[in-house]
């Protein structure tokens, strides 16, 4: 698990490692390992032995975002994995601690627009997709934010909430229970529509932003050469996880989509979005802080 405990991407391991343990009858472990955008975690799991007892929960930011943000790195993306799942899709949303003034995203543009280069705003790290939607945000509005990055998505929420950062870009799952509980106040999403489980919370879309919408996705990958037997069970266990009522209810709760795609399908996805970011990577001017 390439990011410290309290985000999404945990939120979305530990559920996943507890019912597809069920299928397999293995205890499933959650290791922590945060660091460079995702590619700590991600080496490790392509230098692992392709034997089926270690998985990647595969990101879009350590598979295609951060290698182009940070230039390289031990490990290529396509040739060192098989792609077996997607575990679920998320939209980010952009939240800021309850006092802060801004009480709409488009007080929050304006905020920026009259701070230039005050206004920061919290990540789970450099190289991630919420990351990259805040360069993206400040190129579209021409306005200098600060960046913040964190080992995590967790540790940024507890600074968010703590009023250390006034605004912090998430995906909506890991801040969905801080949310509901007050501690930050949502602005926008940046899915397509709105969120089901936040019917009240606008999109960037339709305040005047069609260029933000964004998703994050969260996966299940394995180093290269590992057996075709292995590959096909693993999906298969997967693909009943992902139809289990605890977890389609879960999902539902935080606002994640599931996927039914095969690995082939995986595979295709995960190389257009390579595609898709690396231009945006190098566009923004985005740097690893």
């Amino acid at each position: 698990m390439p990011y410290a405990p309290g985000g999404t991407t945990d939120v979305v391991a530990r559920m996943v490692a507890e019912y597809l343990g069920k299928q397999l009858g293995q205890n499933i472990i959650v290791d922590n390992k945060p660091g460079k955008g995702a590619m700590v975690g991600t080496a490790l799991v392509a230098k692992a032995a392709p034997d089926g007892y270690t998985l990647l929960m595969s990101v879009i930011s350590g598979l295609s975002i951060s290698p182009t943000l940070y230039g390289g790195g031990d490990f290529d993306p396509m040739a060192d994995f098989i792609h077996i799942s997607i575990a679920s899709r998320n939209p980010s949303v952009l939240v800021v601690n309850p006092t802060f003034e801004a009480k709409t995203f488009k007080e929050y543009v304006a905020y920026a627009k009259a701070n230039p280069g005050k206004l920061t705003f919290a990540t789970s790290g450099a190289g991630s997709s919420n990351h990259l939607l805040g360069a993206r945000l400040e190129q579209v509005i021409s306005a200098g934010l600060v960046h913040v990055p964190y080992r995590g998505a967790g540790p940024a929420m507890i600074d968010t909430i703590a009023g250390n950062v006034p605004s912090m870009f998430d995906s909506l799952p890991s801040a969905a229970p801080h949310i509901k509980a007050g501690k930050v106040r949502a602005l926008a999403v940046s899915s397509e529509e709105r969120s089901p489980a936040f019917p009240d919370v606008p999109t960037m879309k339709e305040q005047g932003y069609p260029d933000l919408i964004s998703y994050s996705w969260f996966g299940i990958s394995v180093p290269a050469k590992t057996p075709a037997a292995i590959v096909d069970r693993l999906a298969a266990e997967m693909q009943a996880v992902l139809k289990e009522p605890a977890v389609i209810k879960r999902w539902e709760e935080i606002g994640a989509e599931s996927s039914t795609m095969t690995p082939a399908e995986v595979t295709k996805f995960i190389q257009s979005e390579i595609d898709k970011w690396v231009p945006v990577v190098k566009a923004s001017g985005a740097k690893p802080e």
